[in-house]
């Protein structure tokens, strides 16, 4: 927000779209690391979601939020702000983090599950705004 303000010198409704993407990607990115983390954290006294309320109680919330996060991302193309290479990389980014939160709320899902998560969020995050800039330079509009 703070860059694309700077160059333009205004709050867009484009760049709010990715303030929201950033916003609604923190929630599962950070929850499925304090899964993983979650003893360090209650060690700590730190009241991260799975210690104060619990791991499956978190993994519901990792799912709702990766849905979520999910619609967001289709905004951008549905606004006429990006095109198809965007929507075919967040569709396809997407139906893969909600695999995995998916994974999370099985019944004995192991153990390493979680920081996969978290590794894939943060693969995720970058691929999706590499789409963004490869979209914006290529502009394959319908």
């Amino acid at each position: 927000m703070l860059g694309w303000t700077a160059v333009t010198g205004v709050v867009d409704a484009d760049a709010l779209l990715l303030f929201l993407i950033i916003f609604a990607w923190t929630p599962p990115h950070f929850w499925a690391l304090a899964i993983a983390r979650r003893e360090d954290y209650a060690r700590a006294g730190i009241p991260m979601l799975p210690v104060a309320y619990g791991v499956e109680f978190t993994r519901l919330h990792i799912l709702l939020y990766t849905i979520l996060l999910v619609i967001v991302t289709l905004l951008p193309y549905l606004t006429g702000m990006t095109g198809l290479i965007y929507l075919a990389t967040a569709a396809a980014l997407g139906a893969v983090f909600v695999r995995y939160a998916v994974a999370l709320r099985r019944p004995g899902s192991s153990a390493e599950l979680p920081m996969k998560v978290f590794r894939y969020s943060i693969n995720y995050l970058m691929l999706l705004f590499a789409a963004l800039l490869i979209d914006h330079y290529f502009m394959l509009r319908p």
